[in-house]
């Protein structure tokens, strides 16, 4: 199986063009080498993938387990490939852009007025609360 199929089947990207851009941008790497979109995985190859962000970059290792026919559903993936990735490597990958920059989590709903006002402040440089008196 093709690396870049590999990389998509096993849901390390979500788009096999992603998959492909990737690895041509030297990001991935078979035993400390760069590879190629076309290189032939085989089981018991490590695949590391490094990971960008606006913040940081991590490193994801991955064990070649088997080879998947297409791309598997999330709870499958542990069959073909396991996750060696190094504990310090998974912390980096805890620190999101959004929590350097002060957006809101997931899950918490909308942002009230007063938040996206905090959050306009934070990026125009700044803000500054101006209290206005009503006119009659």
């Amino acid at each position: 199986m093709r690396l870049d199929l590999w990389l998509w089947a096993v849901r390390a990207y979500k788009t096999r063009a992603l998959a492909v851009g990737a690895i041509k941008q030297g990001k991935v790497e078979i035993g400390g080498m760069a590879t190629k979109p076309s290189r032939q995985v085989k089981a018991g190859e490590v695949v590391t993938v490094r990971i960008e962000t606006d913040v940081t970059f991590w490193t994801r290792s991955l064990l070649v387990l088997d080879l998947p026919r297409s791309r598997v559903g999330a709870p499958l993936v542990p069959l073909y490939a396991e996750d060696r990735t190094a504990p310090e490597e998974l912390e980096k990958a805890r620190l999101r852009p959004e929590a350097v920059s002060g957006f809101r989590a997931r899950g918490t709903g909308r942002p009230t007025k007063r938040d996206r006002r905090v959050l306009d402040g934070l990026t125009e440089g700044g803000f500054e609360v101006v209290e206005t008196e009503d006119e009659d």
